[in-house]
């Protein structure tokens, strides 16, 4: 039979590698909304870690709370990286209207020029 901190070591063992394997297998950088599913899922197993060791069960503790916090996390990062590309959208918009704002000027001071 498999002893309770064997299991533990295991799950934290898994758990590790799937986070190293999400983290290196990527081929592109990491979009906003991945970065805080990573942090949170981290900090979630981290602190779940914490919280069910008070409760003898560290390893039960750091799924449920590396879940919860990629949960958590995720959320969080979908929100910022929505607000990021909005904003994006927004300055694009206001370049663009820059540039007709400077074209009809132009356009303005040839047709003064031409009246003189």
């Amino acid at each position: 039979m498999v002893s309770h901190s064997a299991w533990q070591r295991g799950l934290q063992t898994i758990l590790l590698s799937a986070l190293l394997l999400t983290v290196t297998a990527c081929s592109q950088p990491l979009s906003t909304r991945e970065k805080s599913t990573l942090v949170g899922g981290g900090i979630g197993a981290a602190a779940g870690t914490v919280l069910g060791a008070t409760v003898g069960a560290p390893g039960a503790g750091a799924a449920i709370g590396g879940a919860l916090g990629a949960g958590g996390g995720a959320l969080a990062g979908d929100q910022i990286q929505r607000r990021d590309e909005e904003n994006a959208a927004q300055q694009e918009q206001i370049q663009e209207q820059r540039h007709v704002i400077q074209r009809q000027r132009e356009e303005l001071n040839r047709a003064e020029e031409n009246q003189e």
